[in-house]
């Protein structure tokens, strides 16, 4: 397997992970499930020689390359990609932030549909993902167990009858599973409820973070929640816990929202008009606007305020508009102040054609 040195034009055009799942989902944006896996016998990334990383890659550079599941993955060294093309595959959530600003001897496997990737010597030495669109998980789960078992086939996993699977991090020993989903909830933001709905589900072991992931900032009311533990609990119980945690928040959501329409229509129909016009007018607009922006206009699709655009097409532009992606799809680099410019006239073009 030949290491890539630059994206393929294929991957600005299309994002696959939001083609697979069910992208018509309302609330939930995304699911997507990681694996943390060492091989036996080798010390974790952060305490390994330069020797060890070599090692480290080259076993799992075969392994990959005999996945079935995986069909013939793109392999990127980070040393070898361009910064841009690094932020643009974090923004993509093909791989951590943090191995976006790593060097030598750092990789990942991007299966051709980009719904899978192996990161290679981030934290772990392997960093599994699976990512689809909407609610998922137990689809995600199928695959990700799958491509698992396969790099098992040709990897000893470093794994303890006592603790399970052995990680560098210790809230991730035992299954090394961490279940995420992305959710849109704009009426228990506004309805001050928010708080006290994730109060409740933080003493349950759930974890609830911003945009894109842990350290991150609230933007435009979407919220990445995943489990805390992974010790004395199945994959399957991880699964399903979360499952019913989402179903519990996404009903208070939808509660939320019909009671504001019912109580303040006019005030929440001024809301998604104003960002509409905005979206549709504005000469410059910031990533974060946007963001914030493109809430308001799924809460009207929600609601019924609007019929377009389509969720499908919403969410592709919810990664469109971030700095990498925009400079990957003009082909140059911009200042902070051209990036508004032409996010702002993306998304007028966006709307004027009729894309969305």
């Amino acid at each position: 397997m030949e290491t890539m040195n630059q994206l393929p034009k294929s991957y600005i055009t299309e994002c696959g992970w939001l083609r697979a799942g069910d992208p018509t989902d309302d609330l939930v944006i995304s699911s997507r499930i990681r694996l943390a896996r060492n091989i036996e016998g080798i010390p974790f990334s952060q305490w390994a020689s330069s020797t060890d990383l070599k090692r480290i890659a080259e076993q799992t550079r075969k392994a990959v390359s005999n996945s079935d599941h995986l069909h013939n993955p793109d392999f990127y060294a980070m040393e070898e990609l361009e910064p841009l093309d690094r932020y643009f595959l974090a923004e993509r959530n093909m791989i951590s932030r943090e191995l976006a600003k790593s060097g030598i001897e750092r990789y990942v496997a991007i299966s051709p549909d980009q719904t899978s990737s192996v990161m290679i010597n981030e934290e772990d030495h392997l960093r599994i993902q699976v990512l689809m669109a909407g609610s998922n998980l137990s689809r995600v789960w199928t695959q990700i167990d799958a491509v698992d078992n396969e790099l098992e086939d040709h990897l000893t996993y470093a794994f303890s009858n006592q603790f399970g699977y052995l990680t560098a991090c210790p809230t991730n020993v035992g299954t090394g599973i961490r279940c995420s989903v992305m959710v849109h909830l704009p009426a228990l933001v506004i309805s001050r409820r928010i708080d006290k709905v994730f109060s409740a589900v933080s003493q349950m072991g759930v974890a609830v973070r911003g945009f894109a992931g842990e350290g991150s900032e609230i933007s435009g009311n979407l919220f990445q929640i995943s489990n805390q533990w992974t010790l004395g609990i199945s994959e399957k119980e991880t699964i399903e816990k979360i499952e019913k945690l989402l179903e519990h928040i996404l009903g208070q959501e939808r509660k939320a929202q019909e009671k504001l329409f019912e109580e303040n229509r006019c005030q929440i129909e001024d809301r998604v008009w104003r960002a509409y016009a905005t979206l549709r007018y504005a000469k410059v607009i910031s990533s974060n606007e946007a963001i914030e922006l493109f809430s308001s206009i799924r809460l009207g699709l929600n609601l019924g305020i609007l019929n377009k655009p389509r969720y499908e097409s919403l969410n592709e532009m919810i990664l469109k508009v971030r700095p990498a992606h925009l400079q990957k799809f003009a082909e140059r680099a911009f200042t902070a102040a051209e990036r508004d410019e032409f996010r702002a006239d993306l998304i007028r073009r966006w709307i004027m054609n009729g894309d969305s």
